[in-house]
């Protein structure tokens, strides 16, 4: 008597993971679609032979929609929309791996790996001319004020020009990378009356001013790094006749606040309002509003 037996085999055995947990940087500047993490480092093993049913999932409020998988059963995870290191700089993702679809009725394993996604920042801004005023919902794009200052007609001074809203100065906004910046006048210099200190942003005069035409300088900031990466700021300098007065300051005292740990040539802010910055202003009563 000859005996057929089949062995049915039961779904008791739960997909498994090579690693359970892995962390990855990702710069901020990568391209949509590009892969994050490779098909290979997520397959997951089902010893019952099972079609793996993948799904992925973002834990941290804000990132979602960031990272996806190439379809449900491939779990390769790409970047599906463009970073931005301001809006966050971490996430934490879970990937499901299910030995029946989700929608499925039958007992269900499933098995998860945890990836860690930190995002490193690039260098993808432009310097900022300070102060500015960032552009709503826009990290990348903060508009500056047009400087402006004076000279006396037929005088020359060797200090650096006192100009308004503040000092000639500009920053990289990738904060984290902080690349260095230079200075240089690349329009507007008539006949070479003035200078600017290329590491400081210092404007000086370097001769006279015989015509009471005004200047209307326009100011490059450039990242040593990258000559791709430059603003020009206009400076408008006004040429006025010799005061008589002696100009006033127009409070007795001023109050401001700065912070423990700042950078040198960091903005002291005015006590109670700690988005504007400290200005110390004067009038001249032979020249009213200016």
């Amino acid at each position: 008597l000859e005996i057929v037996v089949t062995i049915i085999n039961e779904n008791d055995n739960t997909p498994e993971f090579g690693q359970k947990e892995l962390s990855k940087v990702v710069p901020e500047d990568t391209r949509v679609n590009v892969t994050i993490v490779d098909r290979e480092g997520l397959t997951a093993i089902d010893a019952d032979l099972d079609t793996i049913y993948y799904e992925l999932r973002t834990t941290v409020q804000g990132t979602d929609g960031y990272f996806a998988i190439k379809g449900v059963n491939n779990p390769e995870i790409y970047l599906q929309k463009a970073l931005d290191y301001e809006k966050f700089k971490f996430t934490t993702l879970l990937l499901y791996a299910r030995d029946r679809p989700a929608t499925s009725s039958e007992t269900t394993n499933t098995a998860t790996a945890t990836i860690n996604i930190a995002i490193e920042q690039a260098d993808t801004r432009a310097p900022w001319f300070l102060p500015c005023v960032p552009v709503h919902m826009d990290t990348n794009t903060c508009i500056s004020s047009p400087y402006a200052g004076r000279v006396i007609i037929y005088e020359m001074t060797t200090e650096p020009l006192i100009l308004k809203p503040g000092p000639l100065y500009a920053v990289d906004p990738d904060y984290v990378l902080n690349e260095k910046i230079v200075y240089s006048i690349v329009g507007g210099n008539r006949d070479d009356v003035f200078s600017v200190d290329a590491d400081t942003g210092n404007l000086t005069m370097s001769k006279r001013v015989t015509s009471p035409d005004s200047f209307l300088l326009q100011v490059m900031a450039t990242q040593v790094n990258n000559v791709r990466k430059y603003s020009v700021a206009t400076v408008e300098i006004k040429v006025i006749n010799k005061s008589l007065s002696a100009p006033r300051f127009e409070k007795t005292i001023y109050h401001g606040k700065v912070f423990a740990g700042l950078a040198p040539r960091s903005f002291v802010f005015q006590a109670g309002e700690p988005s504007t910055p400290l200005i110390i202003t004067a009038v001249q009563d032979d020249f009213p509003g200016v």
